[in-house]
């Protein structure tokens, strides 16, 4: 998952250079521009991305590892 995760973020970024919208006029919902409207779909995007990235990535807590909890506790007995 973790390159599917990677594979979604540099398709984002890749995406994320949108020239060719800026020079449109046509609004979408009759009030959206069209550029406004792919930066909202390029945010879901990276709002998905990051949901997966934090779900199936993200290391497990340090807790369960049986790592101490805080620095300096680990002396104690």
């Amino acid at each position: 998952m973790s390159k599917v995760v990677w594979l979604l973020v540099v398709a984002l970024i890749v995406l994320h250079q949108d020239n060719w919208n800026w020079d449109d006029t046509r609004l979408m919902f009759g009030f959206v521009p069209v550029a406004l409207m792919y930066h909202i779909g390029i945010s879901l995007g990276a709002g998905f991305t990051w949901l997966l990235a934090t779900r199936f990535c993200w290391p497990l807590d340090n807790s369960e590892s049986g790592a101490p909890a805080a620095a300096g506790q680990g002396d104690r007995q």
